[in-house]
């Protein structure tokens, strides 16, 4: 459990800096900033998802 938290953290961090990249790349111009954004808040959801379920489980 502990390796997939820490894949889904390296996940998230990728695409913020991802996001930050496309950011300053495209100059306002992309809808490639808001996806990576969207992606990362998603994996974020799923994230506290598994640790809700992993602490639940472990009780």
């Amino acid at each position: 459990m502990k390796v997939v938290a820490i894949l889904f953290f390296l996940f998230i961090l990728i695409s913020l800096a991802s996001a930050m990249f496309y950011i300053v790349k495209d100059k306002d111009q992309g809808t490639r900033a808001v996806k990576a954004l969207t992606l990362r808040i998603g994996l974020s959801v799923v994230l506290f998802a598994l640790m809700m379920l992993g602490f639940y489980l472990n009780k």
